[in-house]
């Protein structure tokens, strides 16, 4: 059966202390992945490379395929 959700990376510079906003410019995405363990994976390298910003945020992200749910 194939998967009903993909998974992104997503983040950037915080601005705030609560980190709701982030700073223009910095936005990212990486993505799609077919599985949770790839985006993990992907999440591990991503932050790895950003170790020296410490306001900078990443996470998964897990959403519904476009057209993934059964039409019956």
């Amino acid at each position: 059966m194939a998967a009903r959700k993909l998974w992104f990376v997503r983040g950037g510079v915080s601005i705030d202390s609560a980190r709701q906003e982030i700073e223009p410019g910095t936005a990212s995405c990486f993505g799609p992945f077919h599985d949770a363990a790839t985006a993990e994976r992907a999440w591990r390298a991503e932050m790895r490379r950003r170790v020296d910003t410490a306001q900078h945020r990443l996470s998964v992200l897990e959403v519904p395929r476009p057209g993934g749910e059964s039409a019956g």
